[in-house]
């Protein structure tokens, strides 16, 4: 075999042998027979061939001893050799540089496992009070609770500062945590301030929704919002379908307190409601907690009204006249703020939710940066439309939020025997709209030293977020958004994601190693067959 074929590819072999040698030993930490032989034979075959090549050359066409060993060809042969290795080192350690200092991410998982969702991203930018997650795993903790953190760290520019130790090996320290924490459990505590939260994942990997809605209620001012009781209105405590047990949680988890307020008893509504929500009343409230709440409202106070749609039936079974009096408009509140609860069922043959066209759903939002943005579907039972009244203080500001969005195929029926067509005499045509927001600015001087305007809310429906359904599609973001905004807090709420469950790829440290080198000899193989076919040519 030609000389100039041989001497490359043996010179490959020694060299692959020599690389071979050395990564069994940065896998295996220390050198077995197998690596110092390959280290020790490639080395020398190496040494033995560039020897050769220095002292004799080889050349197509010459004498082995044609080409002196200072010859200029020579010379500029190795100089180019050496330049494409420097080259190509250097070439990799600019890109793991890059890798370790770069914040561009590419995810490749299926459910993006190591990417924290949009909603976390978009809170964590808000934060501006520093956050200590403290995460308590006896022996090795897992890997994927390193990355879990690392990216909190990464999105939050600093804000949040995160640690793992072992109450065991610590136990002074872990000590200072108090008797939360013990060797058969797995916690993160979260501190922001004189705030503090635990989460426990002893039973259940740590996710990234318990986590962030830890630190959105360690971090956030706390908020109370009272739930109006006594008229048969929905239950926070309720956790069968009609409640609004999940809505609770969900403020709950957004440092929003809920309490319950029976004006028949308190005669007031007390100073630290931030929010005062009336959740679909089956009756009619008295005149005098009609006329505190009313008072409350004009004092700047914020609410949100949630009414019930009106009573229907068949032909065959005319309403009774309670029947007729059933789930109050609360008009004698609301037409103070120029708005008007018509007797009526929204209806939308385009655009519904299973096979009730009474339950329109609906993506038509006036947009609100605050309370809108952002949203997906949400859907509404048996809402009810809203009338405008054209005499109105000068000084109210009022938009839709919500309505319907065919204009030919949807609109509000008056018939409530089920009877559905459009009668243009008595029917409000499409678009039509569910849900109003507004607020009146007062004047500094008679303001109350808690708000400087009133903030009013008013949708024809409770359905929506009560348990059943306050999950589906952006119903949760929507309750969550309307209070956020009526609480005037000035960052984003959070709202659970659902859970996905993934599967991660934890690696050992050989493992890792072993990674590391395939990942190495790859480009090394193709830096080899291209020099040898380099040589080829230019011999």
């Amino acid at each position: 075999m030609n000389k100039q074929i041989v001497l490359p590819l043996l010179c490959g072999f020694a060299l692959l042998g020599l690389v071979l040698g050395l990564s069994l030993f940065y896998i295996e930490q220390q050198f077995s027979y197998l690596a110092i032989t390959l280290v020790v034979m490639g080395g020398i075959t190496l040494f033995v061939l560039l020897s050769l090549v220095v002292k004799h050359g080889y050349g197509q066409g010459k004498s082995a001893h044609s080409v002196s060993f200072f010859s200029l060809k020579r010379w500029k042969t190795f100089a180019l050799i050496f330049c494409i290795t420097i080259a190509s080192i250097s070439f990799l350690g600019v890109m793991h540089y890059l890798a370790n200092t770069s914040s561009i991410r590419w995810d490749v998982t299926q459910n993006k496992q190591h990417t924290l969702s949009k909603n976390t991203i978009e809170y964590i930018s808000t934060l501006t009070n520093d956050v200590q997650l403290t995460a308590f795993h006896v022996g090795m903790p897992p890997k994927y609770l390193h990355d879990l953190f690392k990216e909190y760290e990464r999105v939050s520019a600093g804000v949040i500062k995160t640690e793992i130790i072992d109450p065991i090996e610590q136990i002074s320290y872990a000590a200072k945590f108090g008797n939360a924490i013990n060797a058969d459990e797995r916690k993160v505590i979260v501190q922001s301030g004189d705030n503090r939260k635990e989460v426990d994942f002893t039973l259940k990997a740590l996710s990234e929704e318990k986590l962030t809605n830890a630190i959105a209620s360690a971090s956030r001012d706390a908020r109370t919002v009272y739930f109006l009781t006594g008229h048969g209105e929905y239950s926070t405590t309720n956790q069968e379908y009609a409640g609004l047990s999940k809505f609770k949680q969900l403020l709950a988890d957004n440092n929003i307190q809920t309490k319950t307020l029976m004006l028949g008893i308190t005669k007031s509504i007390p100073a630290d409601c931030d929010v005062l929500i009336v959740a679909g009343p089956k009756q009619a409230l008295s005149p005098n907690e009609t006329k505190l709440i009313s008072d409350y409202l004009d004092k700047g106070g914020d609410a949100l009204f949630l009414i019930e749609h009106t009573m229907v039936t068949t032909p065959d079974k005319p309403l009774s006249a309670e029947q007729l009096q059933k789930n109050p408009s609360l008009n004698n509140i609301l037409n103070q703020w120029g708005l008007h609860v018509q007797s009526d069922i929204v209806v939308d043959f385009t655009n519904h939710v299973g096979d009730d066209v009474g339950s329109p759903a609906t993506k038509n939002y006036q947009r609100h940066k605050a309370i809108t943005e952002g949203l997906d579907y949400t859907f509404y039972v048996r809402p009810r439309s809203i009338r405008v009244l054209p005499n109105r203080r000068p000084t109210i500001k009022y938009a839709v939020i919500a309505s319907t969005a065919s204009a030919e195929n949807s609109w509000a029926e008056t018939n409530r025997t089920l009877d559905i067509q459009f009668d243009p005499n008595t029917d409000t045509a499409g678009p039509v709209p569910f849900s109003y927001v507004v607020i009146e600015e007062k004047d500094s001087q008679v303001a109350s030293d808690k708000s400087s305007d009133t903030r009013l809310i008013v949708f024809t429906d409770a359905d929506f977020l009560s348990n059943v359904y306050i999950n589906q599609y952006s119903n949760a973001q929507m309750g969550l958004n309307l209070v956020n905004w009526l609480a005037e807090l000035d960052f984003k709420t959070y709202v659970s994601a659902k859970e996905i469950k993934v599967e991660r790829l934890d690696l050992t440290s050989k493992q890792k190693r072993q990674v590391i080198v395939i990942l190495f000899l790859l480009p090394f193989f193709f830096v080899i067959a291209g020099l040898v076919v380099w040589l080829r040519a230019k011999r």
